[in-house]
């Protein structure tokens, strides 16, 4: 949207509600509001006025807060509950930042709380480095490292609102270490196990068993997120190419926000080829998948043969895996799975599997006839050169 001339009164219609105004040539409403002093004009992000007078409501009382938050700065006098409040609202305004990232974000924040119930009325500049190390003793002993590590980042951050605000000299959460996090390494089904594993989701007995075994079969051949697998449609289903277009959410693509195509391998176009004779009429636009989701009936078929519980993450695993294992190189993996680090992440989370295959194909070479020769014809060793 252009961005609004606020010198031209012309272009400023005024609605029936006080501190709200629309803009005319976008029709866009925006927040009028003088507080301190200081006049603000913000826009709420719609054109519907209902929408509009709601929005205009939770901003009014943010400024509110916020101006005697500042004042309360200045003087000296600020409690983490408003270091608090500065940090959720940098926190709203960071572009960004994902949705489920800011939820993540306010679970943690609850969960520090909850464990610190008396933090939130702590002036800053009293909160001490012994107050910050018994808290994280008692915090750490009921949490995994990846939550306490992300909780400890944000009890420092809030704190830091005090820092930049002149109240305290230091960060006293500063002194508490992180705990090391260890990857955890899904039990994934071999072969023989998954097949059997989809048969007994596909037979359940349920309206939608077959489409939910369509859906894990998807997500294991495709390597897709499960938002992601919600969103493809026979559009992006590229048979001439063999190629699957993964665009994620309409509104907030792929997890990086990048379009990005998967190969189809030989048990994905034999999936895709069944599905499409059985719905033939159906338009291009129509997803392919007809379930979001079916943990549970996942959660019962692995139980009915005897294997341990996965999620539909854990098919995302399984793809890489069996990529791997088959000798598909880390980098081009990573890539197909929508990483953007170049396969850091994936090297460091399927490392091992690498490593493996490499052993395996040493296994290979040889410097002796002998051994060449009697291997010849089974296991295709790789002689070195003469």
């Amino acid at each position: 949207m252009k961005k609004p001339q606020t010198g031209d009164a012309s272009l400023w219609q005024k609605t029936q509600y006080a501190n709200l105004v629309r803009y005319e040539p976008s029709k866009a409403y925006f927040a009028r509001i003088r507080i301190g002093g200081k006049l603000i004009r913000r826009c709420l992000k719609t054109k519907v006025l209902s929408v509009a007078k709601l929005r205009l409501g939770d901003l009014e009382k943010k400024e509110h807060q916020l101006a005697e938050h500042q004042v309360a700065a200045a003087d000296g006098s600020m409690k983490v509950d408003d270091a608090l409040a500065t940090y959720w609202q940098r926190l709203e305004g960071d572009a960004s930042i994902k949705p489920r990232t800011r939820e993540y974000h306010q679970q943690r924040i609850t969960a520090l709380f909850k464990s610190w119930p008396e933090l939130k009325r702590t002036e800053v500049r009293g909160v001490t480095k012994t107050d910050c190390l018994n808290w994280a003793a008692r915090f750490g002993k009921n949490s995994s490292a990846t939550a306490f590590n992300h909780t400890i980042g944000i009890l420092r951050r809030i704190l830091e609102v005090g820092v930049e605000s002149g109240v305290r000299y230091d960060n006293p959460a500063r002194f508490i270490k992180r705990l090391r996090e260890k990857p955890k390494k899904p039990e994934l089904p071999e072969c023989d196990q998954f097949d059997g594993f989809v048969a007994e989701i596909e037979n359940g007995g349920a309206r939608d068993s077959r489409n939910c075994g369509a859906l894990v079969r998807f997500l294991a051949y495709g390597g897709f997120r499960k938002t992601e697998s919600a969103n493809i449609t026979w559009a992006d289903c590229d048979f001439a190419k063999g190629k699957i277009v993964v665009r994620g959410d309409p509104v907030t693509g792929t997890k990086n926000s990048e379009i990005r195509e998967v190969p189809m391998i030989p048990d994905m176009l034999q999936l895709l080829g069944r599905l499409r004779a059985e719905r033939p009429d159906e338009a291009p636009e129509i997803p392919v998948m007809r379930v979001r989701e079916c943990q549970k009936a996942m959660d019962r078929a692995a139980k009915v043969i005897g294997m341990h519980r996965i999620t539909h993450h854990d098919l995302r695993h399984l793809f890489a895996t069996r990529c791997i294992e088959s000798g598909v190189d880390i980098p081009t993996v990573s890539r197909w799975l929508g990483h953007k680090d170049g396969g850091a992440l994936a090297m460091k989370v399927y490392g091992h599997l690498r490593d493996q295959h490499s052993v395996e194909m040493a296994q290979k070479v040889t410097f002796s006839k002998a051994r060449l020769d009697k291997a010849e014809g089974s296991s295709n060793p790789i002689p070195m050169s003469r």
